[in-house]
């Protein structure tokens, strides 16, 4: 797809593309299913890790060059309360989302229905919300 067929940030919607399937079949480099799982969400929170990484990278870089923040104020920065918080919340809720396969594969076993459409939005959280952002 070329750069002037792909769709504008805020038209993506993440639930979609969370349940996108890859054509062909899915490599298997393990025999056990639960190792391929791990994997699988290990990879996903590299790749997760490495493009926020650049981000961060970016950003910081910006701000020195542009002489708003140094490295040194970065590093010295102690978040208050409120912040810690709400970072707090965004880790919890992250953690769950990443575990989510294990989550379903735990309630599947236990017989538990699926989860709507609507519940994985919600979990997932809809473009533009702020999650994310903290």
């Amino acid at each position: 797809m070329s750069a002037q067929q792909r769709p504008e940030p805020d038209q993506l919607d993440p639930v979609q593309m969370a349940n996108q399937r890859a054509k062909g079949r899915r490599p298997v480099f393990f025999d056990d299913p639960a190792v391929e799982r791990v994997l699988s969400i290990a990879m996903s929170i590299a790749g997760e890790l490495s493009v926020a990484r650049e981000r961060i990278d970016t950003l910081e870089r910006l701000l020195e060059q542009r002489g708003i923040l140094s490295a040194a104020d970065i590093e010295a920065y102690q978040p208050d309360a409120a912040v810690q918080e709400a970072r707090n919340v965004w880790g919890r809720d992250y953690i769950a989302r990443v575990l989510r396969i294990v989550d379903q594969d735990v309630q599947a076993m236990a017989g538990a229905p699926e989860p709507s459409i609507d519940e994985v939005a919600a979990e997932l959280g809809t473009p533009g919300n702020d999650q994310g952002k903290h």
